[in-house]
């Protein structure tokens, strides 16, 4: 299926590795130009260099998002690099802190600003560029941890908080013709991941978390969530907006305790 992506401007935060490179590399072999950010200048080389490999261009910022004034560097470097942005994945996220009164004022904020903070200022500052284009489309990743409890409270609200923030941004552009939705992802495992670290700390629990939560006995992967974040960018999901659609193989809890 051609999704009409071709030679479109699409913007990846923490587009370096796990779910934001896949997305990154999804976009670049359907013909977009690419920029992504990242915090560290291997791993942001490394992914440049697959992206320019498919024959588009792309541009890498290194940049801290959850820092004020950082996401907003990165669109408005990007988009003068490139010529505009069309699509904008707000993929950066995290969790700080344990549980409610384990965890300090701080490591609320912190996540707050990893998950939801972070994906309202990228899109922000994405809009006039995306306004100056004729619209544009733009993703959330969010979390089956949105609606499924499991640790951490204040991961889960954030996450909740960018689901929200989809719906209701999908009335706010509907005039510039900008679509928002959040893809929510369940436990995902990629080189260097979370999970990955945890299976190989734990092998036993991690075996039992597979046969327990997923019906088909495995975690997901990252090109599996990229696959529809690209659709879900292009034309060809024209009529979806202000959704969130879930990719998790029907997983049951997001916790392996």
């Amino acid at each position: 299926m051609d999704l009409g992506l071709a030679g479109k401007i699409g913007l990846v935060t923490g587009g370096s590795r796990g779910i934001g490179r896949a997305t990154a590399l999804r976009l670049a072999h359907e013909g977009v130009d690419v920029a992504i950010c990242g915090r560290t200048a291997e791993t942001l080389e490394r992914t440049l260099s697959e992206l320019r490999a498919t024959g588009v261009r792309a541009h890498g910022v290194i940049a801290d998002v959850t820092a004020a004034g950082e996401a907003e560097r990165f669109v408005d470097e990007s988009a003068a690099q490139l010529g505009g942005v069309d699509l904008v994945i707000a993929n950066v996220g995290g969790s700080a802190g344990r549980g409610l009164l384990e965890s300090t004022p701080e490591d609320w904020l912190q996540t707050f600003e990893q998950n939801l903070f972070h994906a309202v200022r990228s899109i922000r500052a994405a809009v006039p560029h995306m306004q100056a284009r004729g619209g544009g489309s733009a993703v959330s990743i969010a979390s089956i941890s949105g609606w499924k409890p499991g640790p951490t409270a204040q991961y889960g609200a954030a996450k909740a908080g960018e689901i929200f923030l989809a719906g209701a941004l999908a009335w706010e552009l509907a005039s510039s013709r900008i679509r928002v939705n959040t893809v929510s992802p369940g436990s995902i495992i990629f080189p260097g991941g979370g999970w990955a670290r945890f299976r190989e700390r734990d092998a036993d629990r991690f075996a039992e978390f597979e046969r327990r939560e997923f019906p088909w006995g495995r975690l997901g992967t990252a090109e599996e969530v990229a696959d529809v974040v690209v659709f879900v960018l292009s034309q060809r999901a024209s009529w979806i907006n202000g959704a969130n659609i879930a990719v998790d193989g029907a997983q049951g809890r997001p916790s392996a305790f």
